[in-house]
């Protein structure tokens, strides 16, 4: 039952860290592109990349990894999103924009590599959970 307390919190704090950070670029922005989906699942993928390699040999607690993982980081990316707003780009016949949206999208297969190798960095310098 404890971890399902802690997915529910991690769950609420990515939530609401996506709704905030998602909404930042529309302020400084015009149009209709989802700068906002993009950030948060490009910085989601370094973020997980990061806290997967800074924990992975670590002795973690599984209930911490459950909060972190599958409640704050998985509750933050928005790929189902990211999935929809492609399709509708693709309906409406702006199929450069949806080809762009998804190969820059994709970027975060790089970035979650770029997480881990700066873990690495992290704990050659000492850093540590």
């Amino acid at each position: 039952m404890m971890r399902i307390l802690l997915i529910a919190a991690g769950g609420a704090l990515g939530a609401l860290f996506r709704y905030y950070l998602s909404g930042l670029p529309y302020r400084y922005t015009e149009g209709s592109f989802p700068w906002g989906t993009l950030l948060v699942n490009l910085l989601g993928a370094f973020v997980i990349g990061l806290m997967w390699g800074l924990t992975e040999d670590e002795s973690v607690s599984p209930y911490l990894k459950s909060f972190v993982f599958i409640g704050v980081i998985a509750s933050f990316t928005t790929f189902s999103t990211f999935a929809l707003e492609s399709a509708l780009f693709i309906r409406d016949g702006e199929n450069a924009l949806a080809g762009a949206y998804i190969l820059i999208m994709n970027l975060g297969i790089l970035l979650v590599f770029a997480g881990l190798a700066s873990s690495k960095y992290m704990k050659l310098m000492g850093g540590s959970i």
